[in-house]
């Protein structure tokens, strides 16, 4: 489990109704902030991650955390599965997600659900492969939504994770950790009008079991085969598991 329970914001409310609420209060900024805050490296990490499907291309995938379905975009052009299915908690994220999709021409392919990642509306042994991009790390209950996934996964199936990590490395732990703690919170707030989210990021990015400790808790929720890749000297981690 995580160190803590770290929450959006500071309420009695359960962490995944805060993470709705603020995810449906940054949708509007969300893709643009993501390509600005990252400059672009965000886009590389999620092809990287999808890349870990490439020696066996699923037909029938589940994106947990979609968001704005960036991550089913990409695999719907990676792979032209039959079916990918993209799961998100906030509803505006969705909506956001839904006119991107509709856009490139992908509704036949890809349809986009709200639904909570801990009570997958799913039966078991459904899909060859799941994705979460920078989700894992909002779930309230993180062992309860990785026992979901791996119930919904086909034996032999394929989890892949992205999430942010901590650098190790001097200086660039340094300077990662004084960006993301001190310069990404104002930007985000002077632009998505949300005072806490990017503060958010930084805590539970903080409170995240990565690496070793996180692969543990693949082991303990029932996936095998697992390893960890880091990536931009440890900014983030793919983690890639097997059911």
């Amino acid at each position: 489990m995580a160190k803590e329970t770290v929450k959006p914001y500071d309420a009695d409310s359960s962490k995944k109704n805060q993470v709705s609420s603020m995810f449906n209060k940054i949708a509007p900024y969300y893709d643009f902030l993501n390509r600005f805050l990252s400059l672009g490296i965000d886009t590389i990490w999620r092809k990287k991650a999808i890349a870990q499907l490439r020696d066996n291309p699923p037909g029938v995938v589940l994106d947990v955390a979609t968001g704005t379905a960036d991550v089913a975009l990409a695999l719907a052009k990676a792979f032209r599965p039959q079916r990918i299915v993209g799961l998100d908690i906030s509803a505006q994220m969705l909506e956001i997600g839904r006119t991107k999709v509709h856009k490139q021409q992908m509704d036949g392919v890809i349809e986009l659900i709200e639904g909570d990642s801990e009570n997958l509306p799913f039966a078991d042994n459904t899909f060859d492969a799941i994705t979460v991009a920078f989700g894992v790390r909002n779930f309230e209950n993180l062992e309860k939504g990785l026992m979901e996934m791996q119930r919904v996964l086909k034996s032999g199936g394929k989890l892949v994770v992205l999430e942010f990590s901590r650098p190790r490395v001097f200086p660039f732990k340094q300077l990662f950790q004084f960006y993301f703690k001190n310069i990404l919170p104002v930007i985000g707030r002077i632009t998505s009008k949300d005072p806490r989210a990017y503060s958010y990021l930084y805590e539970s990015v903080q409170a995240f079991p990565e690496g070793k400790e996180f692969l543990d808790i693949l082991s303990k929720t029932g996936y095998h085969a697992h390893h960890c890749i880091p990536l931009t000297f440890g900014i983030c981690s793919i983690y890639v598991a097997k059911k």
